[in-house]
């Protein structure tokens, strides 16, 4: 078993809404070509590539960047909305959803680590 320490509950949590995320963008593709009228090559090329960047992404949360390209991708998803307007709204949950778990991963994060650091100054004493 991993040591607490070394799991990322910010990756963890940003690796759920992203998994979730690829879902829903790519059940966009279907909506823009049939109640949009897209041509479905560009409805699944956005649609698809989006879902992809999102499964990628999930999985290269240890790296820094990758955390900047999901906020990337949150503005995609509400940019969509100037296709499919009901992904103003889409977008904007899970946009929020993204930031709302980066926000109190960090935090987490930040409260073991202080955590972690009182206990092994209490252990040395």
């Amino acid at each position: 078993m991993s040591n607490p320490q070394q799991r990322s509950p910010r990756r963890g949590m940003c690796a759920a809404i992203l998994c979730l995320e690829a879902i829903a963008l790519g059940l966009t593709a279907p909506v823009m070509i049939t109640i949009a009228d897209v041509d479905p090559a560009p409805a699944l090329t956005i649609g698809l590539g989006l879902m992809v960047v999102c499964l990628l992404l999930a999985g290269m949360l240890r790296r820094p960047w990758a955390y900047t390209a999901g906020w990337v991708v949150q503005v995609a998803a509400v940019a969509l909305g100037f296709v499919v307007p009901l992904m103003f709204v889409l977008g904007g949950i899970f946009a929020l959803l993204w930031g709302t778990a980066d926000f109190l991963g960090r935090k987490i994060e930040r409260e073991r680590a202080e955590a972690y650091a009182a206990f092994e100054a209490d252990r040395e004493v």
